[in-house]
């Protein structure tokens, strides 16, 4: 990679010599420093996305010319079977990991939400999971076992003003189970990330509307703070790795606390400043909206 990007990984050296991994929604926030650290622990790495653009710059952050790019909309099975059939060429044959972390939603109440717009995030967050991963499955992973690990949400509470959103992470968290018994006698371990508020670029494309509930959120998070990137990162990568080999079906939620202390009425967590973020991604910069 560059000279002027070092991912300060908690990971050893060299963790994924050797190893192609595929991150999808590469270009930006989650999938961009995942791809970063994948990529400072040894991984050949493909970025798939809607944007090509967004995943050049990646790739030139990286500073590798052999990372793999192709732009792709994951919603439709023929453009997803075309882009791992091209990681397969790339890759001389061989997929080891995969990141689904690419998906989208928008904040609305159920009374709100149009038929096109609730299949438009039901397709962005469940069906291309699935398509890719089956993609995946198909191509290499039958055959030679390797490890998948879907970025989603919490839902188990509901998702009160993203209803489709709950909804789709709901069964994609729900495929996560089924795949990582179906898939097991083939040596492939499927798990999930649940990111809870997360600093990252993607809450600037949320509306103005919806700035200050992203704002106050903080106050509800045990943590009392919104978490970086590179906790996600490191979640998945995780996941991803030998260390994980006996880890298979569980959905992490990586949220400071919030989905428990969502649960009482009866307990407010005091205003504290204990909790110390984690951040190994130089490029990393807060989103806008939290400034």
């Amino acid at each position: 990679m560059s000279a002027s990007v070092h991912y300060e990984s908690v990971f050893r050296p060299g963790l994924f010599a050797g190893r192609t991994i595929i991150v999808t929604g590469g270009g930006s926030g989650l999938g961009r420093c995942t791809a970063h650290e994948l990529k400072s622990l040894g991984a050949r790495i493909a970025l798939l996305g809607r944007t090509r653009e967004k995943l050049e710059r990646v790739k030139e952050e990286l500073g590798d010319p052999d990372t793999f790019i192709q732009s792709a909309d994951l919603r439709r099975e023929d453009e997803v079977k075309a882009a791992i059939a091209g990681v397969m060429d790339w890759s001389g044959g061989r997929i080891d990991g995969l990141v689904n972390n690419a998906g989208g939603q928008f904040p609305a109440q159920l009374k709100d939400i149009s038929l096109n717009g609730w299949n438009a995030v039901v397709a962005n967050n469940m069906t291309a999971t699935f398509l890719v991963s089956k993609a995946v499955y198909l191509a290499s992973m039958e055959a030679q076992g390797g490890a998948i690990v879907n970025v989603g949400a919490d839902f188990e509470m509901g998702n009160p003003g993203m209803g489709h959103n709950g909804a789709a992470r709901a069964g994609q968290t729900n495929f996560t189970y089924t795949a990582s018994i179906e898939w097991a006698h083939a040596g492939v371990r499927v798990n999930s990330v649940l990111p809870g508020f997360i600093a990252s670029s993607g809450l600037d494309r949320y509306p103005e509307r919806a700035h200050e509930a992203l704002r106050s959120v903080r106050d509800r998070i045990p943590a009392k703070r919104h978490g970086t990137e590179s906790e996600i990162a490191a979640a998945i990568v995780y996941l991803l790795s030998d260390a994980a080999a006996y880890v298979t079906g569980i959905a992490l939620r990586v949220d400071g606390g919030l989905h428990n202390a969502g649960k009482s009425n009866f307990y407010q967590v005091p205003e504290h400043g204990k909790s110390k973020p984690f951040n190994g991604f130089p490029l990393y910069r807060p989103p806008k909206v939290l400034e």
